[in-house]
């Protein structure tokens, strides 16, 4: 039975690198963490008694040791150029943890946003649409072509399409996207790394004319496109297998023109998947005489049945989105510019808004206080574009004792203005966007895109 003397004298599980002439020690455990691809690994899986030299940068090695350690940076990484971390991270085999760690979305905080990079665009084309990644890496559309940066937003390359302009753009991965235009046939799957079309998707509709995208989205599985027919008498939402070489699964949606019936008229512009629901959000509008109106359908795309939908014409939406998380549909409305909400627990309601300012701006003046406003959700807030500024919207849970009905009637939201003073009074937002732990902002324009983040977080 061995003594304490001889149990305290056991060599433990470290593991001693000299990296740069800085001998560092750490366990075996905390190197298999690195995975079985890199350098750490291997080191760990070494029975010899020596100590492995490693010719690098010992400063930076100390950082990515630490993120091994914690799964999060230290705060002297902000010392460290970024470039010069990725360097050494992919050196090491650590680049997927570096990337996880720098665009963690739980490290995004809605309160604390403020521009911290601008990112200029070749040409004299503003942006017309934007695409993220989960990752935090981001396509912008200009013009003709597509510039795509990488998660740390240092690499960026750009590719001449053959649109004249994109007006659909879906980040399918960091180097794939799905792009579309209203005056060309035809969605095309574009590998942005090489620069060609990989697959071109079309709709075949009864006119046999050209089909044109209106929208696009995704629901990880499947590719979801609002086609239009070239004679505009016609539309679709085509659902694509992502996992199957983009080939055709069903058509959902079917409109044709009868008579005066334009809603039917009207193709989804806006495309959103409700995940928590299993349900397509669908959404479009039109401008004529009368004023503007439109529709909001829930898709359930196994069925391809309606599950819900309403159609608009008091206060028509500038903009829509659906807050998976909050569990509500968000609109802002094109004449009065006020922000409503649909609680999707209780649809069934004849008028299911509820405007969340005081429900009379705008509405008898005959203006169009909301036109252009944008309105996306991301986590548990909401973000809604006002001319160059950004309104964010938060519930406020105001108890939890009450039943449900009650629950349901007395949601309470409050609205922040993001950015500090020096932030604000730009031209009008055209763009927001939000990926791994940023939101990204375009405007009226510009030939660039701004990056927000909270100060504490960014790099």
């Amino acid at each position: 039975m061995p003594t304490q003397f001889q149990s305290i004298r056991k060599k433990p599980d470290i593991i001693t690198i000299n990296v740069g002439g800085q001998l560092f020690q750490t366990t075996k455990q905390t190197l298999t963490l690195a995975g079985s691809n890199s350098l750490l690994y291997t080191i760990s899986l070494s029975s010899s008694n020596i100590v492995p030299f490693i010719d690098r940068d010992p400063e930076i090695f100390s950082i990515l040791l630490s993120l091994l350690r914690t799964s999060n940076l230290p705060s002297k990484a902000k010392t460290i150029d970024l470039q010069d971390l990725i360097f050494e991270a992919e050196f090491y085999g650590l680049g997927e943890l570096l990337v996880s760690s720098l665009s963690n979305p739980s490290q995004f905080e809605a309160f604390n946003l403020e521009r911290s990079l601008v990112l200029p665009l070749s040409g004299r084309d503003s942006p017309s649409v934007i695409s993220t990644t989960d990752s935090g890496s981001l396509h912008v559309a200009h013009g003709s072509k597509i510039t795509s940066f990488d998660w740390s937003l240092k690499k960026k390359s750009t590719i001449l399409t053959h649109f004249t302009a994109v007006d659909s753009l879906l980040a399918i991965s960091p180097c794939l996207a799905a792009a579309g235009a209203t005056d060309f046939s035809g969605l095309q799957i574009l590998d942005l790394k090489r620069g060609f079309v990989r697959e071109t998707l079309n709709w075949e509709n009864q006119t046999k004319s050209d089909c044109t995208v209106q929208a696009i989205g995704s629901s990880g599985n499947h590719l979801f496109t609002s086609f239009e027919s070239g004679r505009r008498n016609s539309n679709t939402i085509m659902v694509f297998d992502m996992q199957d070489s983009f080939s055709p699964v069903s058509e959902i949606a079917h409109g044709e023109i009868f008579g005066a019936e334009l809603d039917s008229a009207i193709p989804a512009t806006k495309l959103q998947w409700v995940p928590g629901y299993n349900l397509l959000m669908a959404a479009g509008s039109h401008g004529g005489p009368s004023g503007v109106m439109g529709n909001i359908r829930l898709w359930d795309v196994r069925s391809g049945n309606v599950h819900w939908g309403i159609n608009e014409k008091i206060d028509c939406f500038s903009d829509v989105t659906v807050s998976d998380n909050l569990s509500a549909i968000f609109k802002v409305g094109v004449s009065s510019g006020e922000v409503y909400f649909a609680d999707m627990r209780k649809l069934d309601a004849v008028n299911p808004w509820i405007c969340l300012g005081d429900g009379r701006k705008g509405l008898f003046k005959g203006k169009k206080e909301g036109a252009g406003c944008k309105i996306e959700s991301h986590g548990n807030q909401v973000f809604c574009s006002k001319q160059g500024d950004v309104e964010l919207w938060s519930e406020v849970l105001i108890g939890s004792t009450r039943d449900y009905e009650d629950e349901l009637d007395e949601r309470v939201f409050r609205k922040n203005v993001i950015g500090r003073m020096k932030d604000s009074g730009q031209s009008r937002i055209t763009n927001l966007g939000f990926g791994g732990n940023r939101m990204v902002v375009t405007r009226k324009d510009q030939q660039s895109v701004e990056v927000w983040q909270s100060a504490s977080k960014a790099y």
